[in-house]
């Protein structure tokens, strides 16, 4: 019994450590992942009038836009800025993005 009990405990503590990292916040990948110094600190002070506002925004909408840009499929407009810095998310980071944007006031 208390062998069972003892490969039980080892086996959920090396599952555990083998458990994929969390996710991290919308919030916390906006700011590091470069997004604030061209959308602004609240997403709603873009660095030139020519860049979005993307607070409040659709979460689908800006999530389709972000893989769009990641992928090549929205080459258009300011494209060319996000494209250089959209190989630092993942298809995870821009769904976090996306609902973090949309959830700002």
């Amino acid at each position: 019994m208390k062998l069972s009990l003892i490969l039980a405990a080892a086996v959920t503590i090396t599952a555990a450590s083998f458990a994929a990292p969390a996710l991290a916040d919308g919030k916390t990948l906006y700011m590091e992942k470069t997004c604030i110094a061209c959308h602004g600190k609240d997403a709603k002070k873009p660095l030139t009038p020519e860049y979005p506002r993307l607070a409040g925004q659709n979460a689908k909408y800006a999530e389709n836009q972000m893989k769009d840009i990641k992928s090549g499929a929205r080459a258009n407009g300011n494209t060319a800025a996000m494209k250089g810095v959209m190989h630092l998310v993942t298809d995870e980071d821009i769904k976090e993005l996306a609902k973090y944007l949309s959830e700002i006031k």
